[in-house]
């Protein structure tokens, strides 16, 4: 049995007159984040952390941010993708633990339907996903406000 950690960050601006896409679902706010995709900050941090595990570059390289196809995609499909990506080179994903930095809005009720949505999304239990979310203390760019960040580690184990 091999088993394989990658790490995963991601960061997108916050704007006016966008949805807000957090872990697949929709969430209100009066701001959403900038993106060629939906910009699901905490989605392309677990695809990074996925696809680094498996050694297969990084979510830009995959679903790049100049090609028509993934203009304003729903992030899901990347992540769906992703799984596909790393099962064809003979891996399944063990667990995944994943932080999000938000000033506002507060997460913590969306958290488990979050998990509900990416465990499907990647054929797993949502058991064996993590999510938490924090702010940065009014601090920095996501503590003005000004965007949000995400980070995710995953194991994944090749038998």
């Amino acid at each position: 049995m091999k088993l394989r950690v990658g790490m995963g960050y991601d960061v997108h601006r916050l704007v006016q007159d966008r949805e807000l896409w957090l872990g697949g679902i929709r969430i209100d706010h009066e701001k959403g984040l900038l993106g060629h995709s939906d910009a699901d900050v905490l989605i392309h941090a677990i695809c990074d952390a996925l696809l680094g595990a498996a050694d297969s570059r990084d979510i830009g390289y995959h679903f790049p941010d100049n090609a028509g196809e993934y203009k304003n995609i729903d992030s899901k499909i990347l992540l769906s993708k992703t799984e596909e990506i790393i099962k064809e080179k003979g891996f399944e994903i063990s667990n995944i633990d994943a932080t999000v930095c938000a000033q506002r809005p507060k997460l913590k009720d969306r958290i488990p339907e979050m998990k509900q949505v990416l465990a499907q999304c990647l054929n797993i239990d949502s058991d064996d996903i993590s999510i938490k979310a924090t702010t940065t203390e009014k601090l920095g760019f996501v503590g003005r406000e000004e965007g949000m960040s995400a980070y995710a580690v995953a194991l994944i184990i090749k038998h």
